[in-house]
């Protein structure tokens, strides 16, 4: 079991992701990951770096601590080849610690190039042909393809790890699932599903699942909840709304009637260690084993201090 912070790019800015990131290596954390948007879910929120710049950043100030991205979508706002280029280099630069998580994408950030936004299949008919193109450049030499919504013309990535990244596929049902266990090296989720990593594990996956545990933590239950209220809310409306809205408008006006109340049915929430330790075990019983978690509620640093003093000693039991 590996435990990792989700650094959410949609309410921090670049510099403060860095920072949290150091801290998380102080602190002893296996993994970070970071939100590729954008756009931020809600207006509130206000900020959405680009990703590839952080983690460059994050690379430059860690030594230990792995990193990468929670997920990028490889179809519509960035071309596959762009992405094998990012990511290459983000390799390189972190010294072989960078991971590649990899999604079809929500159109909150995907219809910005003004392509459109396609169906789930299709969504996912893109998502298997941009594996390919990953996997082909990542091998040296000069590519072409011709897919049906993809094509690749005579490309090559020059700055090459020797061993290429590991590339995380979210899924969040039986087919993402097993195109995540054809060209993935590992399951990404964001709900302790275990029907998920069965249908992966069925198809012949057997990487590293990973998935995301959202604690809302604060000195009473009532204040963590309305904290998580605040800044996660957009959570409440499910996957299938939050990967279809276009603007952060969509989810202010979505989630006008979520009430603070209903943040539980999410997340752990108040001050008590036990409540969050039996969220984060909820995710492993489901066969999760890289889970990172997610501040719903408190300020970053409130957050840090709390994982240290309160978590980090019990889930050590967890990790190895």
């Amino acid at each position: 079991m590996k435990i990792g912070l989700k650094l959410m790019a949609e309410a921090y800015g670049p510099r403060e992701l860095v920072r949290q990131a150091v801290r998380a290596e102080e602190l002893g954390f296996d993994f970070v990951e970071v939100s590729d948007h954008y756009h931020p879910w809600l207006e509130s929120q206000g900020h959405s770096p680009f990703v590839w710049s952080v983690l460059a950043s994050i690379a430059e100030r860690t030594e230990r601590i792995r990193l990468g991205t929670g997920v990028t979508c490889p179809t519509v706002r960035c071309h596959p080849a762009i992405v094998a280029q990012a990511s290459a280099t983000t390799a390189l630069l972190s010294e072989g610690r960078h991971f590649l998580g990899i999604g079809s994408g929500e159109r909150l950030n995907e219809h910005v190039t003004g392509h459109g936004w396609p169906s789930v299949s299709t969504r996912h008919e893109m998502l298997h042909e941009a594996l390919q193109i990953i996997r082909m450049l990542w091998s040296g030499g000069y590519h072409s393809f011709e897919g049906q919504y993809l094509d690749l013309d005579d490309a090559r990535v020059f700055d090459l790890p020797e061993t290429p990244p590991q590339i995380i596929v979210a899924a969040s049902g039986g087919r993402s699932a097993e195109l995540a266990a054809e060209l993935g090296d590992g399951l990404f989720a964001n709900a302790p599903e275990k029907e998920v990593v069965d249908a992966y594990t069925r198809a012949g996956g057997s990487g590293p699942r990973y998935n995301e545990v959202p604690l809302a933590v604060g000195p009473d239950t009532e204040t963590a909840l309305r904290n998580a209220h605040q800044g996660f809310r957009f959570g409440a409306l499910g996957w299938k709304v939050m990967s279809e809205l276009p603007n952060p408008v969509n989810f202010e006006a979505a989630t006008a009637t979520v009430r603070p109340e209903d943040m539980a049915d999410m997340v752990s929430a108040g001050p008590d260690p036990e409540t969050h330790l039996a969220q984060v075990r909820t995710f492993a019983d489901a066969g999760f084993d890289h889970l990172a978690l997610l501040n719903a509620g408190a300020d970053p640093d409130t957050f840090l201090d709390y994982y240290a003093e309160h978590l980090s000693g019990p889930l050590a039991e967890l990790r190895s």
